[in-house]
């Protein structure tokens, strides 16, 4: 028996009405007969045969530990998005290559050192040039107007990457606290942002992968927070112990999944049997999870 996925009628797939659209392109790329990639794969791919990404791997997450080899890097971190956005998005029957490409690319502009390093660069900008430094839209800048990849000419061309997973990387920031998230309806000009999180992205993979962000960090850096001794593992087993109170079969894992949950459950896109069970089915350990982390950092406020 299929199963319809709860998201299934509006993945970003050729049934859509955004279709062409999402895989537009500034200029058209070349194209080879026998390749068997889609648009989205192909994006994906020139993302890692990309310099950006490579220089990702010296660049800082959270903690900046150059003495441990075990410590987070950007690096890993996008990595770590890709793996999460593909699990919600297999699940919910969205366009999985597309959330993969979207992952890979989501950080190319961040700063080192992290936010911090954004922060202080973004000082030097706006003292100097007249305008702020976020990195969602220097890594829009970035695929468009720096990287260069040979054609099938040799010739050095830009990423070009299409319209979708640009829409990606400049709408991803998962900085913000938010109770719901839908795509926006109409297609923008990606040049038109004028500050972070302005827009919602333009597809559900783009918000499935803002959201697996969110997760990502926040699970990865309560790893590295343990590991460099600034969290106390006392504490990790006291949310742990009050998570698995309310829903054993969840434990810590409830701490990052619930931010999926309650969002998602908030915006399904339309209403079905399959999205019902998905309700019925998170709707009950999101809401535990969330009082019992709530409470948790009530009470422990110097961790956070």
């Amino acid at each position: 028996m299929n199963v319809t996925k709860p998201f299934e009628a509006s993945a970003s797939t050729e049934q859509s009405p955004k279709w062409q659209k999402m895989i537009s392109r500034q200029v058209p790329l070349y194209a080879r007969g026998n390749d068997i990639r889609s648009e989205f794969g192909r994006d994906y791919t020139r993302i890692l045969h990309s310099t950006a990404y490579r220089r990702l791997k010296n660049k800082t997450q959270v903690f900046f530990s150059p003495q441990n080899d075990h410590i987070c890097t950007r690096i890993e971190h996008v990595n770590h998005v890709e793996s999460i956005s593909y699990t919600i998005a297999d699940f919910l029957g969205l366009n999985t290559e597309l959330t993969k490409a979207i992952s890979v690319g989501h950080d190319l502009g961040h700063a080192p050192f992290g936010h911090q390093g954004e922060k202080v660069i973004s000082e030097i900008a706006e003292r100097d040039l007249g305008f702020a430094f976020w990195h969602e839209r220097n890594g829009l800048f970035l695929v468009d107007k720096i990287e260069l990849l040979e054609d099938n000419e040799q010739n050095k061309q830009n990423l070009d990457l299409t319209y979708a997973v640009r829409d990606g990387i400049i709408s991803h920031c998962g900085e913000v606290d938010q109770n719901g998230i839908k795509p926006r309806k109409e297609p923008i000009d990606l040049s038109s942002y004028t500050e972070p999180n302005e827009y919602n992205p333009f597809t559900w993979e783009g918000c499935v992968v803002k959201i697996a962000d969110k997760i990502s960090y926040v699970g990865r850096d309560i790893e590295d927070a343990i590991t460099i001794g600034i969290l106390d593992r006392e504490k990790i087993k006291t949310l742990s112990d009050i998570l698995a109170s309310s829903s054993p079969e969840w434990s810590l894992n409830a701490f990052t999944f619930m931010c999926f949950a309650d969002i998602i459950c908030s915006t399904l896109p339309q209403k079905s049997e399959a999205g019902a069970r998905f309700v019925r089915s998170f709707v009950k350990i999101s809401k535990s999870a969330f009082t019992a982390s709530s409470a948790f950092a009530a009470s422990n406020t110097a961790l956070f």
